[in-house]
C-alpha cells in the first residue's frame, strides 16, 4: 500500500520514525498513479509521542484490526485493497497537544511545510488529483496552505467538524489556490458545544464571527450537517449511505459514524458521482438551529432548517 508519513514540528518536515529526507521521499512517492489523498488530523494528537500518535491510530496501517473505539482512515477511504490504482496516501502528522491557543500556532505552522509537501507533488505529479480530508483542528493547516500555494494547487478538500471560524475559511477558500478548489463542509449538531468553546475561547479574526460548522456560503463550497434525517436521505443518491446519529454530544462523528467514511472515498476517489454543483441544488441551504441536537426530544428528529420547512 503505497503511503507516506510525514511529520511536521519546529524542526521542520521529516518522514515519520525515518532519518532520511522526506523531501527525497516525497519525490519517489509523486511518481505512482492515482490519487493523492492527504490526511490532517485535529487536537490533542502528537506524532512523536507514542501514545498520543496519529499514526497507531487513526492513521494506523489499513490491515490492522481497529483498535477499539478507533476508526482507521486508510481503509475506509480506500486503502490497502491491492489496487494498482489506489493511489498514494499521505498522513500528514503534525503537535497538536496542549492548550488551544498552542495548538493553532502549530497548526498554521504545520500549514506552511504542508504548503511546501503540496507544491512538491504538483511538481511531480501534475496531472495526479491532489485532495486533502482533515478533522477538527486540522481545517486550520490545509487554510494555512492554502494561503501560500497557486491556483490548481488542490482539487477537493473534505473539513470534518473544522475547528476554524467562517472568516478563516472564507479567506483560505478566496485565494488563488483555494478559489480553485472544492469544499465539502461536514457539520453536525453534535458538535455544538465544541463550536461554541472554539468561539469563546479563541479570538475571532472579525467581530461576530462564528464556527465554520454553522454553515459557510460560498459557490465552490457546500455544507452537509450529517445529523441531518433530510440530508441523509438525499445523500443516498451519491452513494452515501450513512447511519444515523446516536449521540447529542460527539465531536467525532463525522468518522466514526458507519458508512460516513466510504461517502468521503467516493467523493474524494470519484468527484463526478458526487458533483458540487448536484449537492448544492438539492441540500438543504440553512444549517438546523444550534443546540437542537442537545435539546431534541427523545426520539423525535431534528426540526429541519427553515428554508425547507414547507417543502418536507
Amino acid at each position: 500500500m503505497p503511503i507516506l508519513r510525514l511529520n511536521a514540528g519546529p524542526e521542520g518536515l521529516r518522514l515519520h520514525g525515518s532519518p532520511a529526507s522526506a523531501r527525497s521521499a516525497i519525490a519517489t512517492a509523486a511518481s505512482g498513479q492515482g490519487p493523492i489523498i492527504i490526511m490532517v488530523h485535529g487536537f490533542k494528537y502528537d506524532p512523536d509521542t507514542v501514545r498520543f500518535s496519529p499514526h497507531t491510530s487513526i492513521f494506523a496501517h489499513a490491515r490492522h484490526p481497529d483498535r477499539a473505539g478507533c476508526v482507521q482512515w486508510l481503509r475506509h477511504l480506500g486503502f490497502g485493497a491491492g489496487h494498482p490504482d489506489e493511489g498514494l496516501a499521505i498522513a500528514f502528522g503534525w503537535r497538536a497537544r496542549g492548550n488551544l491557543w498552542r495548538a493553532l500556532r502549530s497548526a498554521r505552522a504545520a500549514g506552511r511545510h504542508l504548503a511546501g509537501v503540496i507544491q512538491d507533488l504538483r511538481t511531480r505529479a501534475p496531472l495526479r488529483p491532489i485532495h486533502v480530508i482533515t478533522h477538527s483542528m486540522g481545517s486550520e493547516v490545509i487554510f494555512e496552505a492554502l494561503h501560500r500555494l497557486p491556483a490548481q494547487s488542490v482539487d477537493r478538500i473534505i473539513t470534518l467538524t473544522g475547528a476554524s471560524f467562517a472568516s478563516r475559511a472564507y479567506d483560505a477558500m478566496t485565494t488563488p489556490a483555494g478559489s480553485t478548489a472544492t469544499l465539502l463542509n461536514i457539520t453536525s449538531r453534535e458538535n455544538d458545544l465544541f463550536d461554541l468553546i472554539f468561539e469563546r475561547l479563541m479570538p475571532a479574526p472579525r467581530r461576530g464571527d462564528r464556527a465554520m460548522g454553522y454553515g459557510l456560503s460560498l459557490s465552490h463550497a457546500v455544507n452537509i450537517q450529517i445529523d441531518c434525517p433530510r440530508t441523509l436521505s438525499l445523500l443516498r443518491g451519491f452513494g452515501g449511505h450513512i447511519a444515523p446519529p446516536q449521540a447529542r454530544v460527539c465531536h467525532w462523528s463525522g468518522y466514526t459514524r458507519p458508512g460516513v467514511m466510504q461517502f468521503y472515498a467516493r467523493a474524494l476517489r470519484d468527484p463526478a458521482s458526487v458533483p458540487l454543483d448536484a449537492l448544492q441544488q438539492v441540500l438543504p441551504r440553512r444549517a438546523a438551529p444550534r443546540w437542537s441536537r442537545i435539546f431534541a426530544r427523545p426520539n423525535r428528529p431534528l426540526p429541519l432548517p427553515a428554508a425547507h420547512k414547507t417543502a418536507s
